[in-house]
C-alpha cells in the first residue's frame, strides 16, 4: 500500500513538471510568434511609408500610413487573442486567461477605432488645406473637425473603459452603469448639470455654432490676439506680444468679445489726425493715395479721408484704408499715421494743432 501511494506521489510530481514545460513551451511559442509579427507588421509599415508620401492620390497619402500604423498594433494582439486560448493553461488560470483575452479584443477594437478617427480628421483636412483664396472656409472647417475629433476621443475612452470593467465580475457593476444605468441620454443629461460636463456640452456648442475658428483675429478681455488652440474645456489665444491668454470655453458662449474674422478676413483700418482748420484736405488725400500704392499692407480695395469732426481748436481728420487680415490693417495704420503726420510736418508745419490767442490793448482809444 505504501508503495503505491509513493508512485502516485512520483506520478503527480512528474505530471505537474510535464504541465509547466507544456506551458512554458507553449508560452515562449506565443511571444516568438507575437514578436516576429510585430517586426514583420513594422518593416512593412516602414517600407510602405515612403511609397504612400510620393502616391499621387490623396487617399493613399493619408489613410495608407494610419491603416499600416493599426496593422502593426493590432496584429500582434490578434495572435494573443488566437493563440492565448490555445496554452493549457490550469483550471485556476484559466479565467485570468480569459480576462486577458476579453482586455486585449476590447484594446484592439479601441484602437482601429482611434486611428479610423485620426484618419478621416486628417483626410477631411486635407481636402481643404489646398486652396489659399478660401482660408476662411478652411478654418472652419479645421475647427469643427478638431473639436469633434476630441468629442469622439473622449467617448471612445469612456466606452473602452467602461468595457474593460465589464469583463472584472467584481466591477462588472460599475462598468455597466457606464453603459447602461438609465440609458446614454439619461447619463448625459443628468450630468449636464455639472459644471465639468457642462464646459465639454460648450465645447461641442462651439463647433456647431462656430463663434470663434482657429487662427481667428479676436478681442477678449482687451486684448488684440489670435485663436492658437479649441480644446474641450478652453481656448488658447495667442496675445500680439507671444503672451498667452488661457480661457474657458464658455466664456466665448457668455461673455461678449469682437472677432475681426468671423464672416471674412477683411478688415477695415483707421487713423484719427487733428490738424489746423488752414491745412488743405485735399492735399491730405494725395499723399494718402501715394502711400498707398507704395505700401505693401494695403490690399488695394478701400481708401478714404473725411473730416470726421471739427473742433474748437482742430479739425478731425479721418484716414481709412482696408487691408487682407487683422494683422496687415495694423501695420497698415501705423504706416499711414507716421507717413502723414511727416508730409504735415514738412510740407505744411503752419498747419499743425495750435492755440491761437488775440491780444487787445485795453487802453486803446
Amino acid at each position: 500500500m505504501a508503495l503505491v501511494v509513493l508512485d502516485l506521489e512520483h506520478y503527480d510530481t512528474a505530471q505537474t513538471v510535464l504541465d509547466v514545460l507544456d506551458l512554458t513551451v507553449s508560452a515562449g511559442l506565443l511571444a516568438g510568434l507575437f514578436w516576429l509579427v510585430y517586426r514583420v507588421a513594422r518593416v512593412l509599415e516602414k517600407h510602405g511609408l515612403p511609397a504612400s508620401e510620393s502616391a499621387e492620390n490623396l487617399w493613399d497619402r493619408v489613410v495608407f500610413p494610419h491603416a499600416a500604423k493599426t496593422v502593426r498594433r493590432t496584429l500582434p494582439l490578434v495572435v494573443l487573442i488566437v493563440g492565448i486560448p490555445l496554452i493549457p493553461f490550469s483550471s485556476e488560470l484559466e479565467p485570468l486567461a480569459s480576462n486577458a483575452v476579453s482586455l486585449l479584443v476590447i484594446g484592439a477594437v479601441a484602437l482601429a477605432m482611434f486611428q479610423v478617427v485620426q484618419a478621416t480628421e486628417e483626410l477631411i483636412l486635407a481636402r481643404h488645406a489646398g486652396d489659399p483664396a478660401d482660408q476662411y472656409r478652411a478654418r472652419k472647417i479645421r475647427t469643427q473637425v478638431t473639436v469633434l475629433k476630441k468629442i469622439l476621443v473622449v467617448i471612445i475612452s469612456v466606452f473602452t473603459l467602461a468595457s474593460m470593467l465589464m469583463v472584472f465580475e467584481s466591477v462588472r457593476q460599475f462598468g455597466t452603469s457606464i453603459l447602461a444605468s438609465a440609458g446614454i441620454a439619461g447619463i448625459i443629461i443628468g450630468l449636464a448639470a455639472q459644471r465639468s460636463i457642462a464646459t465639454l456640452l460648450a465645447g461641442f456648442q462651439v463647433a456647431l455654432t462656430r463663434p470663434i475658428r482657429i487662427d481667428d483675429v479676436v478681442i477678449v478681455e482687451n486684448e488684440w490676439g489670435r485663436i492658437e488652440d479649441i480644446t474641450l474645456t478652453f481656448v488658447i489665444v495667442c496675445i500680439w506680444d507671444q503672451r498667452r491668454l488661457i480661457l474657458p470655453i464658455n466664456y466665448f458662449m457668455e461673455r461678449p468679445f469682437q472677432n475681426w474674422t468671423s464672416t471674412s478676413s477683411d478688415i477695415l483700418g483707421t487713423v484719427f489726425l487733428h490738424v489746423d482748420y488752414t491745412m488743405p484736405i485735399q492735399a491730405l488725400r494725395e499723399e494718402l493715395d501715394r502711400i498707398l500704392e507704395q505700401s505693401q499692407y494695403w490690399d488695394g480695395k478701400l481708401r478714404s479721408i473725411l473730416v470726421t469732426d471739427a473742433k474748437e481748436h482742430t479739425l478731425e481728420v479721418r484716414a481709412m484704408a482696408s487691408a487682407a487680415d487683422g494683422d496687415q490693417a495694423w501695420f497698415l495704420r501705423c504706416e499711414i499715421r507716421e507717413k502723414l503726420i511727416e508730409f504735415i510736418r514738412k510740407k505744411f508745419p503752419e498747419s499743425l494743432p495750435r492755440l491761437r490767442a488775440e491780444l487787445r490793448n485795453a487802453n486803446a482809444t
